[in-house]
């Protein structure tokens, strides 16, 4: 009776049974990735519900799971900037069933800040593209003397020292965006950090604080509508549909103030190719889709031109290195 398993098998024999064995062990994994997704995906949101990382990450997980065809849950692990969620995911198991929102907060603030953080924002992480690009704009409290951004330059350099600007923490892109202002402009205003991002509007306005840099959001622009804040200047590739008579920084011949922050998208390092080929093309479809368009207009951002996974890992660590070398220059820490 002819059998595979020959008491005594000669070489020929062993090298195929060897082969065969290896072939077998590797197909789950093949499997796995041919089907995919075949299960529930789960989409971790590095920041507490509301804020603008968690409506873009809400927003395009919607759309993911209609296009893969799996739920698609949402997971808000907030805390440190980013570092707790983006942390979670970065030790996560690397079959692309558990993807992240990035931001420049968890993924160029935190690592230009800190030396010692519990991940790496490029070695840890197979970036897939990008979500959005958020305009930012640069808000004044009403009462200020001045109307355009020329005048405001005017009057805090007449009262140096005078003059403080708001941002959501130490170590934040708040900050780091406005003190690339003031390297710009040569100013001196004094930084005043907040833990609670939602109470710095309601200084801004009541004249606690005088200056903000931040994404542009319907709730701010409502308050620049009724006259309640002014808007100087936005970061944009051109004038946000939402503040149409606010110049950009472009405009203003500050091409360095003119870039926009962004979220994306992005898996732990070691998730197969095809699997992230799969979810940068299923990303393509969404954001080429005429209803993406319009409801990310609506909400003011922008649909991002097409960025490939290695473009996207070159921004990052573009951005990094960027905003190293301003604190480096300024002497800031996240402390």
């Amino acid at each position: 009776m002819n059998s595979i398993f020959s008491k005594h098998p000669n070489r020929r024999q062993f090298t195929a049974l060897a082969t065969g064995a290896v072939a077998f062990m590797g197909l789950p994994a093949k499997a796995e990735e041919a089907k995919y997704p075949s299960r529930t995906i789960t989409l971790v949101v590095p920041f507490p519900a509301g804020g603008s990382v968690d409506i873009a990450g809400r927003a395009m997980g919607e759309r993911l799971s209609k296009v893969l065809g799996q739920t698609v849950i949402i997971d808000n692990k907030g805390g440190a900037g980013g570092a707790i969620g983006s942390t979670f995911v970065a030790k996560a198991k690397p079959d692309g069933y558990t993807l992240v929102v990035t931001s420049q907060s968890s993924h160029v603030a935190n690592p230009a800040f800190t030396a010692n953080l519990p991940y790496d924002a490029v070695k840890d992480f197979a970036p897939i593209t990008l979500i959005e690009r958020l305009p930012n704009v640069l808000l004044i409290n009403a009462a200020l003397p001045v109307n355009n951004m020329a005048e405001f330059v005017a009057y805090v350099k007449a009262n140096p020292g005078k003059l403080n600007y708001a941002s959501s923490g130490n170590g934040s892109m708040l900050q780091l965006n406005m003190e690339l202002l003031k390297s710009q402009y040569g100013l001196f205003m004094t930084h005043i950090p907040y833990r609670v991002a939602g109470t710095t509007l309601t200084d801004l306005m009541s004249g606690q604080v005088h200056a903000m840099f931040t994404n542009i959001q319907a709730s701010n622009v409502g308050f620049v509508k009724q006259g309640k804040l002014r808007a100087l200047a936005v970061a944009s590739p051109t004038r946000s549909a939402l503040l149409p008579e606010v110049p950009t920084f472009g405009e203003l011949k500050q091409a360095e103030l003119n870039m926009t922050s962004w979220t994306g998208l992005a898996a732990p390092a070691g998730t197969p190719e095809p699997i992230i080929q799969q979810l940068y093309a299923a990303m393509r479809t969404i954001l080429e889709d005429p209803s993406t368009l319009a409801a990310w207009k609506q909400r003011g951002s922008i649909v991002p031109e097409a960025v490939r996974p290695a473009q996207y890992r070159q921004e990052i660590m573009d951005r990094i290195a960027f905003y190293k070398k301003l604190i480096k220059a300024n002497q800031l820490t996240a402390e």
